[in-house]
Parts: structure tokens; sequence; C-alpha cells
């Protein structure tokens, strides 16, 4: 036990010798460096590399006392073998000024020495040491590869790596205080020629100094490396840049681009190796670029390049990357730079051309372009450029029309009459969007809309309103302004993007315009200005009620402005018959005080539905939306203008001896009635000066016994005002029934809804009045139908529905100021008419295309049953030769057949 204690503490002590000795630790380096190790009794014979002899403490006599300290003893604390000295130094080709050294030992045990280490007790061994820092930033990686010709060797070897990280506050710390603080790691040796540590690094100690040194065993030798200390950071190995790319740019030149790769804790520098293999040249070029792109020059069509790229540090030491996968790209063999262009309408834009046929570069000048090889572009739009550039300009543009799918123009390089099947893509766009504002009524934000179908086309494209705003006003002349600021617009259902600006300034000039974002480019509509004060839309008018005035029939709307905005308003008023289809007719009132205004209405007894809309006086901004609706109500503004027309029928009981009159008419009109009929009234006069009235109601009929000499009667129509003023009255008179002023009626058929009556009348002694036509269909029982019409007329038509073939009874009646007289009737049309229809030349043409037509059918019918028979006594079978056919009368069966086509027959006929 004591033994074990004693070799621990020689073991610590020696440590902290070794600290001691060699608190200078070799700074590990951005690239491969080495470890040899030798006997010390063989220094003299190995060959260093320049300086290392000179420059390194492996001879220095302090650090030889100190070496002397180190000791390796067996595993069996009994037992103190002798031991023998290795020196081992760390260096570099790259930097032979920079050296370190340390004493190792070497353990005597009980396993036998191999062929290869009596070989290192005599020649030592070399190993190349490579460190970096992967690139996720998480892992420090030490690599050792042996320089031993017999390479399978270094499986022979355990390699354990020692490391302590420090934190940003202990970097002034010495090496012996952190001695304790050593983690040890395993190295993977299973490869077949090198080790490979792995050190985990937080990214918290990127920065901060981690010491490192190496034991190497091979169970007979220990190894152990100087004391190496590292900035991980300085030692990045970043990942190979990512997503390379190539494409020809706007100017005809080859654009290798790529992305930085992730988790780069700084800026890089990179190294792009390309080659170009063309029917003109070949070669390989290599450039350091800061950007993460180049341009190459000289690209001709058909071309082939061959990319790669890595990346290092840009400020300070690190490892190259490795090299990105190569990429390939050939350039096709007509080059149109640009490839597509994004422009409006109005502008000019301009194509240039390298055309290659065949594996020859066609002379520029015998180069000719096409639009949509539909249209050659003139001459005059072409320049020569050089020996194998052409360029087109094209003037004054239109916006493009889609065709299809294809939403652009194509543009053709040419050489004669052949073109290549590869264009370029012209796209011209109408960026003369109309941005439209409006603030609301309450004055707290303003909301502002533009249309998206105009470029709907452009596939791919971003819309952003930018705008700035002005102290106050607009300017006379808005433009566009670097320091504008977007605003987030959204698309509604109605096509229609909008957005809007809250809190707002309402007498600030707010300049907006449209950007068009695109892959290709961007474009911006013409600005437009905006004062918010200018575009307010008001709240509509409140309260609003209709009315018919009593006294004057006048439509009156009223209403109640809104408060803001406090400008001068002018209203309009819009009115419609309620239920008819609403079409609107406007009033205007300018008077910005007016809360009311009565206008007249074609008819003041139907109701009316009426809205009020306000607007700025000076014309400045919208109108307000329209109030909610009022209505009228149906009132009686006057007694009616007059009676209804009516008309009497006697009737004549001859078994009772007595006669009814039965009084009819229609209910009068609205424009009669001033508007309303609540009741009608019949009044009653005779001879001896007897009245009496009967309220009918609202019944249009009304039947009284004819008992005196004479009976006059009047229907008086009654409102919510009172009687109808003017009022027909009618007589009937004993006397008068027997005059006859009337001496022929006739009555002609025009066609079926229109007959003419025409009479020749004989002067009287009384007064006529005027006519009274009655006329009913004797066929049907649909009452009496009647019209008055005017003395001076001696002929007039009667508009209804007629059949000519029917019986029709016509009266007509003189009304002479004393009754009614004497009707003249007649219950026929004229023969003129009956002559006509039976004259009439269609009869002559139907009638035989009818017989015509049926003779054709029978004709038909009649060969139709011919074949059937004869298909069907081809093949009635022989009763002789067969069983199922004997005793069947095939007469009987041909006799239905025939039967049934002239049942066939007479259907088809009837139904013709």
């Amino acid at each position: 036990m004591f033994f074990q204690k004693f070799f621990v503490a020689l073991l610590q002590w020696d440590f902290v010798r070794m600290i001691i000795a060699y608190d200078m630790a070799y700074q590990i380096p951005p690239w491969n460096f080495i470890l040899s190790c030798l006997p010390s009794n063989k220094t003299a014979d190995f060959h260093w590399p320049s300086g290392v002899f000179k420059n390194s403490s492996v001879f220095n006599r302090d650090d030889q006392r100190a070496d002397n300290n180190f000791r390796s003893l067996d595993s069996h604390p009994s037992e103190f073998a002798s031991t023998e000295s290795f020196y081992c130094c760390l260096w570099s080709q790259n930097d032979k000024n920079s050296s370190r050294c340390a004493n190792s030992t070497e353990r005597k045990t009980s396993v036998s020495s191999s062929a290869f280490t009596q070989v290192l007790q005599q020649r030592g061994v070399n190993w190349s040491i490579e460190c970096w820092v992967r690139g996720d930033l998480k892992t420090l990686i030490c690599n050792l590869e042996s320089f031993s010709k017999n390479s399978s060797k270094i499986s022979e070897f355990q390699t354990h790596l020692s490391y302590v990280l420090l934190e940003a506050s202990q970097k002034d710390s010495p090496i012996v205080s952190q001695k304790s603080n050593f983690q040890v790691v395993q190295c993977d040796c299973n490869r077949s020629k090198d080790c490979e540590c792995h050190v985990p690094v937080p990214t918290a100690n990127l920065s901060s100094i981690s010491w490192i040194f190496l034991e190497i065993t091979n169970g007979a030798i220990f190894l152990q490396s100087p004391i190496m200390s590292v900035k991980p950071i300085n030692i990045v190995k970043p990942d190979p840049p990512l997503h390379l790319l190539m494409e020809i740019t706007d100017e005809g030149k080859l654009k290798i681009y790529w992305s930085s790769p992730l988790l780069v804790p700084y800026l890089l520098q990179y190294e792009v190796k390309y080659s170009v293999k063309s029917t003109e040249t070949m070669g390989q070029i290599a450039a350091i670029v800061l950007d993460t792109s180049l341009l190459v020059d000289n690209v001709l069509p058909g071309s082939s390049y061959t990319v790669q790229v890595r990346g290092k540090r840009l400020d300070g030491p690190g490892f190259w990357s490795d090299w990105t996968i190569p990429s390939k790209f050939t350039a096709p063999e007509v080059i149109y730079f640009p490839p597509k262009i994004l422009t409006s309408v109005g502008s000019n834009a301009s194509f240039y051309c390298i055309y290659k046929h065949q594996n020859k570069i066609i002379p520029s000048k015998n180069v000719f372009w096409w639009l949509n090889l539909a249209e050659k572009i003139p001459s005059s739009h072409y320049d020569v450029m050089n020996a194998h550039v052409s360029r087109v300009t094209l003037l004054n543009m239109n916006a493009t029309k889609p065709r299809g799918k294809y939403t652009y123009d194509a543009v053709y390089c040419c050489q004669e009459n052949e073109c290549h099947h590869r264009y370029a893509e012209l796209y011209v766009i109408d960026v003369n969007i109309n941005i439209s504002c409006e603030t609301d009524g309450y004055l707290t934000k303003m909301t502002c809309r533009w249309p998206a179908n105009t470029i709907s086309s452009l596939m791919g494209s971003i819309l952003q309103l930018r705008y700035f705003r002005s102290s106050l006003y607009c300017s006379d002349f808005p433009t566009t302004h670097h320091a504008s600021d977007p605003k987030d617009c959204h698309l509604q259902k109605d096509g229609f993007y909008e957005c809007t600006f809250q809190p707002i300034f309402l007498l600030s000039g707010y300049t907006m315009w449209i950007q068009i974002i695109h892959s290709l480019g961007s474009l911006e509509s013409p600005p437009t200005c905006v004062v918010p004060d200018s575009v307010v839309k008001p709240l509509p008018p409140s309260r609003v009620n209709a009315e018919i005035m009593v006294q004057t029939g006048l439509l009156n709307v009223s209403w109640r402005k809104p408060v803001l905005p406090e400008n001068k308003l002018q209203f309009q008023i819009r009115y419609a018959v309620n239920g008819h289809g609403e079409q609107w007719k406007v009033h205007q009132v300018y008077e910005s005080e007016s809360q009311s205004a009565s206008f007249q209405v074609p008819d003041f007894c139907m109701v009316y539905v009426t809205q009020v809309r306000c607007k700025r006086l000076d014309d400045l901004g919208y109108w307000s939306n329209w109030s909610n609706p009022a209505y009228t109500v149906v009132m009686d503004i006057k007694a009616p203008i007059r009676g209804p027309e009516f008309w009497g029928v006697i009737n004549e009981d001859v078994v009772q001896k007595e006669k009814n009159i039965t009084l009819f008419w229609k209910p009068l009109g609205k424009n009669h009635s001033l508007c309303s009929v609540r009741r009608y009234t019949v009044n009653h006069y005779t001879v001896n000066n007897r009245t009496w009235s009967e309220d009918i109601g609202n019944d249009t009929k009304v039947t009284f016994p004819w008992t005196e000499l004479t009976h006059t009667v009047t229907v008086v129509a009654v409102n919510s005002i009172g009687p109808s003023v003017i009022n027909f009255n009618l007589t009937f008179s004993w006397k008068m029934s027997t005059v006859n002023s009337v001496q022929s009626l006739s009555a002609h058929v025009i066609n079926s809804s229109c007959v003419v009556l025409s009479w020749m009348v004989i002067p009287t002694e009384y007064t006529l009045m005027y006519f009274v036509i009655e006329w009913n269909n004797l066929d049907e029982e649909n009452g009496i139908k009647w019209i008055h019409v005017p003395s001076n007329v001696k002929k007039y038509y009667i508009h209804d529905h007629f059949i000519p073939i029917e019986k029709y009874h016509f009266s007509l009646y003189p009304v002479f100021l004393e009754g009614i007289g004497k009707p003249t009737t007649t219950n026929t049309f004229t023969r003129e008419d009956i002559m006509k229809q039976e004259n009439d030349p269609g009869l002559y043409v139907i009638i035989p295309i009818i017989i015509f037509s049926s003779i054709l059918l029978l004709g038909i019918l009649l060969i139709s049953h011919h074949r059937m028979k004869k298909l069907f006594w081809e093949d009635v079978p022989n009763p002789k030769n067969c069983s199922w056919a004997q005793g069947v009368n095939f007469h009987k069966v041909a006799f239905s057949v025939l039967i049934i086509n002239q049942k066939l027959f007479l259907l088809s006929f009837i139904l013709y």
C-alpha cells in the first residue's frame, strides 16, 4: 500500500515538474504538424529539421534535470525496472522556427517487445498531426497519421488525448493550476493508417484557450507529447459552401454563385476554381473572392464549365473547407442577355444575342429578330455591338396580352429564315394602377384600395404599397421617395387590395405608389398624393322621415345631417314607388343648412320609399352611403274628384210583371279617388221629388226595382275627406226607352282581338249625351261588357277576345239627357266577314296537303305490309317437314299483321 501511494505521489510530482518546465506550450497551427519521438541516445543521429535543434529545448540542461524526475514504474509496485528516456518534439515544416520538445520514458513491462518496438527503440517514430474544429462548431478533431512504412502497425498503439478548456475568466491562469481539470478521451486507432481523437467544444469556449497533450503507448513504450495550446476559433474548418449554381446574367456574363455554410462564426473568403471547354478555348482558372459570387467574361455559346468552391476565414487563421462537389454548366447554343425583361408600358427594352449554329458563331450583321415568330422586327431597331453580339431595341411598348398559358412575348434571334427554338421573354406590365382612398365619417382612419387584376398575368409577383407623409398638403408633382415605408395590405373578395392608415393627419399629404416586386425586377406605379381631409366619406344623414303633405300633395323628406365633417354639405334624395323595382329618381338639395325638402311626385296616392345621402358642398370627397329607407303612408288628401262611371241593365220578370235595374261599375282609380274609397252610395231621384240614398259599401253592383216612370240614379264615391263632387247620372225613363236615334248597326271582324262597330244616327229632338256599347258572347255566361262612347263617334273599335265562329250580341244605347233611348242590336257579323272566312285561300291550300299526305302515308303502309309478308312467308317452314308447324294457320297470322298495319295507319292519320 505504501508503494502505491508513493508511486501516485511521484507521478503527480513528475507532472508538476513537467508543467513548470514547459509552461510555454506549442501553438497548434491551422495546418498539419509533426510529432517526432526517439531515444535520447539517438538524438544525434536523427535528422532534425533546420532550426529545431538550436531553437528547441530538447537538450537544455534545466529541462534535462526536470526530465530526470519523470519515471515510469511497472504495474507491480514491488518491481522497479530500469528506464530509458525518449524525446518527443512538435514541429512544422511550414513554421520551422516554432517547436517544442518534452521528455518521455520507456516502461519495461512483462510483455515481450515486438519487432516494431525494437525498431522504435533504435530509430524513433514520426506522426503527422492535424487538429481542426468541425463546421458544426461542436467538436475539435485531432488526426494522427504515422510516417512508418509499415502503417498497419499504428493499430499496436493506444492513444489518449488529455485536454482542458478554459473559461474566459481563466485565460491568464498558469497551466499548473489546471492539472486537476484535465480530461482524457480515448482516440480511435482502429483505422488502417491513423488515429482520430474527438474533443467536445462548447460554443462559449470557441474563443478561449485550450491545453492539450497526447499520450501514446503500445504497452512497452510510453510516449507523451509536449503541451499544446489552441483557440478553437483559430482552427475552424468550415463546411463547404452550399447551393453552387451558374447562370447567364443580363450582361451576358457567366455568374457563379453560392451560399455561405451554416454556423460560420466569422466572414469567409472563397477560392473558386473552374475549367472551361469550348470549340475555341480550353483551360483552368482559380480565383480568390470575398463575395459569394464570381462573374466570368467572354462566355461563348456551347461552352462547358466545371466549377468547385471552398471557403476559409477572411481575417485570422483557419482551415480551408473541403471543395464542393463539382458543378457543371453548359452555355446554350443561343445566348440571350438578358434572357428575360420585365418593364412597364411605354418604356423601351433591349435584348442582346450571340447565335451559334453548327459549331460556328453567326456574325452579328447576319442576325434577324422576330416577335412571337409572327412579326419581324424592322432592321432599323438592330445594332451591331461587335462581331458576335447583336442588339435589338423595342420602343414605346404596349402591355403584353396573355396568349393561353403564355403571359409574355417571345423575342427570337434568327439567321435569315431559320430561328432557334430558344427565345427571350418580354413582360410588359401596365403599372398605371389607380389608388383610391377615403376617410371615414369619424375622421379617424383612411382606407386605400387598388385593383389587383391589372397585373394578374405576372405570376409570382408581390404587390406592396409604399408611402411617405409630408407635413402639410401635397406637392403639385408628386414623386417617389427613397425614405418610404411599406404598408400591410390584404386582398379582398372583390379583387381589390385594401389597407388602412390609422391614426391619420387630416391635412398631411400622403404620397403613395404600388411597388411590384418580382424575381425579374421591380416596377413602380406612378405616385399619387392624397390629403385625408379631401377624401372624406361622411356618415349618412340620420332620422330620415318621408310623408305626403295633405294640403299640397307634395312629398316632404326631412333628415338630420351628420356632426362630422364640419364642412358645408350638399344632399341628394332618391325616391321610388315601393314595390315597383325601385326605379329611383333623384332630387338635389344644394342648401347646406337645409334639413328638409318638398317636391312633386307623379302619384301621391302611392307608397314611396326615400333615402338621403350627403357630400361636401365643394365636391371634394365622396358621397356618403344612403341612409336607412323611410316610407310614406297613403292618406286621402282630398275628396274624390268624381264618382265612378256606371251602367245599368234592365231585367224584366214577365211572371211577376216587374222590372229590376242592376247597376254595376268599375272601382274608382287612385287618381280620381285621392287616394282611396271607403264606400259607395247610390242616390235615387224620382218624378215626385222623392229621394233617398243607399250605402253599398265597397261593392260595385246593386239591384233595385223600377217602379216609377222616371228613375234617376247617381253613384257617389266617399273617402276619409268626403264624397266625390262630380258624379255621373243615369236616368231610366219609360218614355225615352222607345226613342230610337240609331238607323243601322253593323259589326265587322278585324281579327280575333278586335271588332269594329259602325252605325248611322237619326236626328231627334232630344239632347244626345253619349252612347253605351254592350256586348257579350251568347255561347258563354261571362256577363255583359260595356263602354262609353262619345256622341260624335260613328265607328268604334272594340278590343277583346273574339272567336269568329261563335255568336256575339252587340247593343248600342243612345243616352239622352232625358234618359236612356232604345237600343239597336245585332247578333251576327256582316255577310262580307262570313264570306271572307269561307273564301279564305288558306283552306284551299291546307286541305289538298292533308289529302296528299294521307295517300302517301297509306302507300307507305301498303308497301311495308307487302315486304313484311314476303319476308314472313320466306321464313315459314314446310309443315310436311317440320312437326311444330303442323296445324298452324299462317293465313290467319298474315291477316292479323294486316289488321295491325291498318290500325297503325288510322292512328297516324288521327295524330296528323
